[in-house]
C-alpha cells in the first residue's frame, strides 16, 4: 500500500485524522509529522518524523524515506493566532502549500490541503453561503487560505496534480485541544461546563457560525480523498456543513447536562473575524459529487463531547 504523510498530526484535526487513517491503512503506511519533538500520546503507535514543514530538504528526505505517494498537508497558523503575527502566518501558510503542491508534480499522487470559511468576507451572503460566491476576506488566514485554493486549482489546470480540499466550518472534537481559531469556544465550554465553572465566551450571545463535529470533518476528509478523480469537480475547495449555532444556543444545549452553568460574554478581537464570517454554508454541490453526508447535529455533538469529557475534567 502506498505511505501516507501527515504534516501537522499532532494539530487537532490531525490527531484524529492520523488516527483513523492507520485503522483504516495500517499504522505502519501512516507517517505522522510536526514540529514538536515527540508525537501527542494519541499517535505514539505509529511512525513519527519531527518535521519544521519550511525546510524543503526535510521533507523531501522524508518523502524519500518511506517513498511517499499521498500527503495530508494540515501545517497552518489559525485565524485568531494569524492576526497576531500576520507576516509568519502568510509565510508559513503559503511557501509550505507551495512546497508540497511542488511536489506534487513528480513524487507524490495524491494531496490533501485543507481550507476554511474564513476566505469569506463581509460582503459574502451570510445564509446557505453558495459553493461560487463573493470572497473578500479580511483576515490574513482567510487571505492565504484564499490564495492557497487558487494555487491549488492552477497545479491542478496546469500541472495535473491531483490535489483535493475542503471549506472546514470550526472543527469540534474532544480528543486534542484546538489551535488558536476563532471557533474555539465550542471547545473551551465543555471543559469549564464539566469543571463546574463559568464561562467567558470571547463571542457574543447571538454569533451565529457553522460548526461540525470532528468525526464528522474526518470522515469529510477521507471521503474526498477516496472519492474517484473524475467526480471531484472542484480543484479550489468544496464547502462542507453540518450544523450552525450560536454561543447561547450550545449553553442551553450543555444546560440539559449541567442546569446550574453560567456563561457570560466579553467579545473580544475575535468578534470582528467572527462578524466577516458565514453564519450556515450550503454545500449540495459536495453532497451531489461525492456524496458528502454529515452524522453529527448540535443534540449529537454535545452528547458525545460530553460523555467523552466527563471522565478527564481535572477539578481544581
Amino acid at each position: 500500500m502506498d505511505k501516507i504523510l501527515i504534516i501537522g498530526a499532532c494539530g487537532q484535526l490531525g490527531t484524529e485524522l492520523t488516527q483513523r487513517l492507520r485503522e483504516l491503512k495500517g499504522t505502519e503506511n501512516v507517517i505522522a509529522s510536526d514540529i514538536r519533538d515527540e508525537p501527542v500520546d494519541l499517535i505514539a503507535d505509529g511512525p513519527y518524523e519531527k518535521l519544521d514543514i519550511m525546510d524543503k530538504d526535510a521533507f523531501h528526505a522524508i518523502l524519500g524515506r518511506y517513498n511517499i505517494k499521498e500527503a495530508y498537508h494540515l501545517a497552518a497558523v489559525l485565524s485568531a493566532k494569524g492576526e497576531q503575527n500576520p507576516h509568519f502566518a502568510w509565510k508559513l501558510n503559503m511557501e509550505s502549500l507551495l512546497l508540497v503542491l511542488e511536489a506534487g508534480r513528480d513524487r507524490l499522487n495524491k494531496i490533501y490541503w485543507p481550507s476554511s470559511i474564513a476566505v469569506f468576507g463581509p460582503d459574502t451572503p451570510k445564509e446557505n453561503t453558495p459553493q461560487n460566491t463573493v470572497m473578500n476576506p479580511n483576515t490574513v488566514y482567510g487571505i492565504s487560505k484564499l490564495a492557497g485554493e487558487r494555487w491549488c486549482e492552477y497545479y491542478f489546470e496546469k500541472y495535473d496534480v491531483d490535489v483535493r480540499s475542503l471549506r472546514y466550518p470550526g472543527l469540534i472534537g474532544y480528543k486534542a485541544m484546538p489551535g488558536g481559531g476563532t471557533t474555539d469556544y465550542a471547545v473551551d465550554i465543555f471543559h469549564k461546563a464539566i469543571a463546574g465553572e463559568e464561562y467567558e465566551c470571547f463571542l457574543s450571545e447571538n454569533t451565529m457560525l457553522p460548526m461540525m463535529y470532528m468525526d464528522d470533518a474526518v470522515k469529510a476528509t477521507i471521503d474526498l480523498m477516496e472519492a474517484d478523480a473524475k467526480d471531484v469537480k472542484i480543484r479550489s475547495s468544496y464547502n462542507v456543513a453540518a450544523m450552525s449555532f450560536t454561543p447561547q444556543e450550545i449553553a442551553n444545549a450543555i444546560k440539559q447536562h449541567y442546569p446550574n452553568f453560567d456563561i457570560s460574554y466579553k467579545p473580544d478581537f475575535r468578534q470582528k473575524i467572527a462578524d466577516s464570517w458565514p453564519g450556515s454554508i450550503d454545500d449540495s454541490v459536495a453532497r451531489n459529487n461525492w456524496g458528502w453526508q454529515h452524522n453529527f447535529g448540535l443534540k449529537e455533538l454535545v452528547d458525545t463531547m460530553i460523555t467523552n469529557l466527563k471522565d478527564t475534567i481535572v477539578f481544581d
